[in-house]
This record gives structure tokens, C-alpha cells and sequence, in this order.
């Protein structure tokens, strides 16, 4: 019995270290200011329509972390749960169909558009709106 304990412990801590490495050897692309000088006021548009959002239903602050969750747990946050025209999608997925939120997605998306087309993601404006709804 004391054997199986130890094996547990050592694997346990060799798990505990390699995600301990794996979270400092990597490197999110998206961090504070990323969009600074390709589009300087992408944080405070997505942080304005993402509080209005909030300030007309606070409900929107759990809309926006689920719906960054179930874009992020399939195959990484990658805005794919944004996509509609896909029968196969993660929209179509059983355990997405009660995510909602996305027109507060698309109000961003639209007034990033306008003042800096082609270059904020979907991705990042589904993870700036998370942050900026729970902060």
C-alpha cells in the first residue's frame, strides 16, 4: 500500500510540474494592449458595448463567460462557436445549443469594423468581452 502511494505522489507531482512548465514556457498572443497600435481603442470600444450590455441586463456578465467557456473548451478559443453556417459547427454542438450572447459579439464586432477593419478577431473580442463582463 505504501508503494501505491508513492507512485501516486510522484505522478501527481510530475503532472503538477510539467502544466507548471508548459504555463511559463507559453505564450498567449492576447495580452493588455495587444491591438495598441493597430487599433488603439479596440479594448475601450469592446469594454463600452460590453458594460452597456451589462448595465441593460446584468445577466450579460454570465452570458459572456459561458459563451467564452464553450468557445475556448473544444479546440481552444478560437471563435469558432461564432461561426452559424456550419451544420458540423460547435453552435450546432448539444451542448451549446442554450449559449446565447452573441449580438453583444456582433455590436462589437461591428463598431471595431468600422474604425479598424480586418483586425480584430473574433476570438479576442469573445475573450476582451469575458474579461471586461466579470471585471
Amino acid at each position: 500500500m505504501q508503494k501505491g502511494n508513492t507512485q501516486i505522489a510522484l505522478i501527481l507531482a510530475s503532472l503538477i510540474i510539467s502544466n507548471i512548465i508548459v504555463l511559463v514556457v507559453s505564450q498567449g498572443q492576447l495580452r493588455v494592449g495587444f491591438y495598441s497600435k493597430t487599433c488603439p481603442n479596440a479594448e475601450s470600444i469592446i469594454r463600452k458595448v460590453v458594460q452597456k450590455a451589462v448595465d441593460d441586463n446584468p445577466r450579460n456578465a454570465a452570458i459572456l463567460l459561458r459563451l467564452h467557456f464553450h468557445d475556448c473548451f473544444v479546440q481552444g478559443c478560437d471563435g469558432s462557436i461564432l461561426i452559424r453556417n456550419d451544420e458540423d459547427g460547435e453552435l450546432k454542438a448539444q451542448g451549446n445549443l442554450g449559449v446565447v450572447g452573441f449580438d453583444i459579439i456582433d455590436s462589437a464586432k461591428a463598431r471595431l469594423e468600422n474604425l479598424c477593419p480586418g483586425i480584430v478577431s473574433c476570438a479576442d473580442i469573445v475573450s476582451l468581452a469575458a474579461r471586461d463582463a466579470v471585471s
